[in-house]
């Protein structure tokens, strides 16, 4: 069996921003979903950004990237499904 490795996850300005401004159920989703990072959940590679991610919950997108050397998880922004892709 595989050790289990313990990522540190850094949220950076415009994702807390974002994501102190939803109701109290939506964070709660969001956080256990960036929890699961970088496993699990519906992610992808953003197109025309290297090493940018994105993680789909519900009508959010997340976007982040991995450092996996230091084990690190940097939510570098969130938003909603039509208006977070205008930024990147």
């Amino acid at each position: 069996m595989g050790a289990c490795l313990m990522y540190q996850y850094v949220i950076k300005k415009p994702a807390k921003k974002f994501v102190d401004g939803l109701p109290l159920s939506e964070r709660k989703r969001i956080a256990e979903a960036i929890e699961q990072l970088p496993g699990s959940g519906d992610r992808k590679r953003l197109q025309g950004c290297d090493g940018v991610y994105r993680l789909r919950v519900g009508p959010y997108r997340i976007l982040y990237t991995v450092d996996n050397g230091n084990l690190v998880v940097y939510v570098i922004d969130a938003g909603s499904r039509g208006d977070i892709y205008k930024k990147y």
